[in-house]
């Protein structure tokens, strides 16, 4: 289970494609998941959006937590905090905050993006390191991803089995090369009813984490929020479910087919 909690969070914080002439989200939007691995209800993972600033830049603020719970924490404990303040006008990421505790596997990691340096600056507080990292204009962090793809990105450019492709910097292991293929679209049961969603499949690394590089599968709301509804893994050992488990302040209306 190590790596358990940055599985859930890149992909709730990849949910999919917007309507541009419809925001997809706004400030006050909280999402909560919860997460099964194997037959354990093993956490739950939450995101919350608000505004801020950074040096007098208008910002949103971004937090994701996930912390194992009951019999689980037993096993593997987990507590990880993200964040990510990213530009309300112009959707870049200005910071990105990685505090995470799993098994002991700790991290303590910030970066602050200056743009206009196209230059990264990563600072490992657990270290005491500093790293320089060059970035180019259209550089994301893990949080920033989901609510830039939501407002960039309308359905009607895809077609089924064609991808996005985004580099992301979210860790000291530098620059992720991320692809998002779509595979079509399918109504699946929640807990609030039948929901119509796009289905995705995220490209990733096999090994460390995931058994294979097409081990994921991604549903996302098919309305003008484009919320992440299911996520299922295959890992490297066992697998992961994530399931939508509440939710508040959507700026739009969450469409249900059937109670």
């Amino acid at each position: 289970m190590k790596k358990f909690c940055i599985i859930v969070f890149f992909f709730i914080a990849l949910p999919g494609i917007a309507q541009k002439t419809h925001p997809a989200f706004k400030a006050g939007e909280w999402l909560k998941f919860r997460i099964h691995y194997g037959f354990l209800n093993a956490s739950y993972a939450t995101l919350n959006l608000s505004k801020d600033s950074i040096d007098s830049i208008p910002v949103y603020h971004v937090v994701g937590r996930g912390k194992t719970t009951g019999f689980a924490s037993i096993f593997f404990k987990v507590d990880d905090t993200y964040e990510s303040y990213f530009g309300r006008n112009d959707g870049k990421p200005y910071r990105f905050i990685r505090k995470i505790n799993e098994g002991g596997y700790t991290k303590d990691i910030e970066i602050d993006f200056y743009h206009n340096e196209d230059k990264a600056i990563l600072t490992d507080n657990k270290n005491g390191k500093e790293f320089n990292i060059p970035v180019h204009d259209d550089i994301q962090d893990l949080l920033s991803a989901s609510y830039h793809l939501r407002n960039s990105y309308s359905l009607d450019e895809f077609e089924v089995g064609k991808s996005i492709d985004m580099d992301m910097l979210f860790d000291d292991d530098g620059i992720y090369k991320f692809k998002l293929k779509f595979l079509g679209k399918e109504v699946i049961r929640t807990k609030f009813g039948k929901v119509e969603c796009l289905k995705f499949r995220p490209l990733v690394q096999s090994g460390r984490v995931f058994k294979e590089n097409e081990s994921l599968t991604l549903w996302v709301s098919n309305d003008l929020n484009k919320i992440p509804v299911r996520i299922k893994a295959d890992l490297a050992v066992g697998s992961l479910k994530a399931d939508l488990e509440a939710y508040n302040g959507l700026r739009n209306q969450f469409k249900i087919i059937m109670r």
